[in-house]
C-alpha cells in the first residue's frame, strides 16, 4: 500500500475491506455498501473517488478465469534499461489484455500479466510493444496451470 495510510480514516478502512473481494452486484453498489457501514451513498462514492486519485485502490473490477471464458493468459518478463521504464511500462498499460505490471529485481525487471482470446493476439501485442519501445528481451511465459488465491487484505 502507498505512504497513504495516515489518509486512512475508519471509514475508509470499512470500505476498502467490503469492496476490495465482494463488490456488491447490485444496481447502486455504493449505496448497498453505504447501508452496511453507516454512511450516504455519496459519502461512499466520494472517499473511493479519492482513494484512487490517491493510489490507494489502484482499479476496480471483476477478475475470472481466462480459461473458463475461451481465453489464454501468460506472463511476461522483460529486460528494460532504467531510461526506458516510464516508456516501456506506458506502453504495456495501453494494451486492453494488460492486467498489471511491476518492477523486479532482475535483468528481466517489468513482468506483466496478459489475457487474450489467443496466444497469437498476445505474441502479436509483444511485437508491438518491442517495435514500439525498441526493447527486444521479452519472455513470453504462458500459463500451464493455474493457481488462484483469495488476496484480502484486512485494513
Amino acid at each position: 500500500m502507498p505512504e497513504n495510510d495516515n489518509l486512512l480514516d475508519e471509514a475508509d478502512r470499512s470500505i476498502l475491506n467490503r469492496i476490495q473481494s465482494d463488490f456488491p452486484i447490485d444496481s447502486r453498489p455504493y449505496l448497498a455498501v453505504a447501508r452496511e457501514i453507516g454512511l450516504t451513498e455519496q459519502e461512499v462514492i466520494d472517499r473511493v473517488l479519492r482513494l484512487k486519485q490517491s493510489g490507494i485502490i489502484r482499479r476496480i473490477g471483476g477478475n475470472f478465469v481466462p480459461g473458463a471464458l475461451g481465453y489464454v493468459s501468460t506472463l511476461c518478463a522483460a529486460s528494460v534499461p532504467p531510461e526506458k521504464l516510464a516508456q516501456f511500462a506506458e506502453t504495456v498499460n495501453r494494451r486492453p489484455g494488460v492486467t498489471h505490471n511491476y518492477l523486479r529485481e532482475n535483468t528481466f525487471n517489468v513482468w506483466f500479466t496478459f489475457i487474450a482470446p489467443s496466444m497469437a493476439e498476445i505474441e502479436a501485442n509483444l511485437k508491438a510493444i518491442s517495435a514500439e519501445t525498441g526493447i527486444t528481451e521479452i519472455l513470453n511465459l504462458p500459463a500451464t496451470r493455474v493457481f488462484k488465491i483469495r488476496a484480502q487484505f484486512d485494513v
